[in-house]
């Protein structure tokens, strides 16, 4: 995919208050190559290294998705979690807009265990094999459940650690990125002045507070992810037409044995 069909420009990513950092005293010093000026007392990140940076990003995203690749998208921070939500809903993915569980990657087997409990419990509660309980049990079960859900609700589909990260805010979520880092996982994530961008594969050195600046950048990975989606069925409906056509032609080098 060309770099340009994300359409991606640097007059649309100021309007959206993407180059808006942090206070220099409070700017990594890894930050800094991606620093161009400051105002009114704050860094001003480069657009056009964001650009860069997101375009890379993108790339790898798309690629992850039409290889089938589990991509975790990561975003607790409070006014990115409706929107994390939204989006990861939208493109059945998995998502932590919660508090990250640690062990959720490093200890993925316990972890996994409590989702396939949170998973049985939903099931008997939709299936109606709870109303046999007392309405205090049934009451404990509702209990259970709306904690349960707050934890797990976003990550239930996962079957093994995901394969790759999206992080909003690396700083907010570092120990998704620790935890990550430690299994060798690629990690994308948006590096805010603040940030160390070092500790990550892919940085977009970007604001990660701001909701404009939030939802630009997943709409850009919208598009990533749609466009790995149709490159996705395009490889399975070759993989399977290949396999048709090498059993057909099977068959008929049997047929003609006979």
């Amino acid at each position: 995919m060309s770099k340009n069909d994300f359409d991606i420009n640097l007059k649309e990513m100021a309007e959206k208050g993407l180059h808006f950092g942090h206070k220099p005293s409070k700017t990594h010093p890894k930050m800094k190559p991606f620093i161009h000026g400051t105002r009114n007392g704050m860094n001003l990140i480069d657009l056009e290294k964001t650009k860069q940076g997101l375009e890379k990003a993108l790339e790898i995203v798309e690629n992850l998705i039409s290889e089938d690749k589990i991509l975790l998208i990561v975003g607790t921070k409070i006014q990115s979690r409706i929107w994390v939500e939204d989006f990861a809903q939208k493109h059945n993915l998995p998502f932590v807009s919660e508090r990250w569980l640690g062990g959720t990657i490093s200890n993925f087997e316990v972890i996994k265990k409590r989702i396939d409990y949170f998973n049985e419990l939903m099931e008997k509660k939709e299936k109606g094999e709870l109303a046999k309980y007392t309405k205090k049990e049934r009451l404990g079960f509702d209990l259970e459940l709306k904690r349960l859900k707050k934890k797990f609700e976003g990550i239930k589909s996962l079957t093994k650690v995901p394969d790759a990260l999206f992080v909003l805010d690396i700083t907010k979520d570092k120990l998704a990125t620790k935890e990550a880092r430690e299994k060798e996982i690629t990690i994308i994530g948006v590096a805010d002045a603040n940030a160390d961008p070092s500790l990550i594969d892919y940085s977009i050195p970007a604001n990660d507070d701001a909701v404009s600046a939030i939802k630009y950048i997943l709409s850009k990975l919208s598009i990533a992810v749609e466009k790995g989606g149709k490159l996705r069925e395009i490889k399975k409906q070759k993989k399977e037409k290949e396999e048709k056509e090498e059993k057909e032609e099977k068959e008929t080098e049997k047929k003609e044995e006979i």
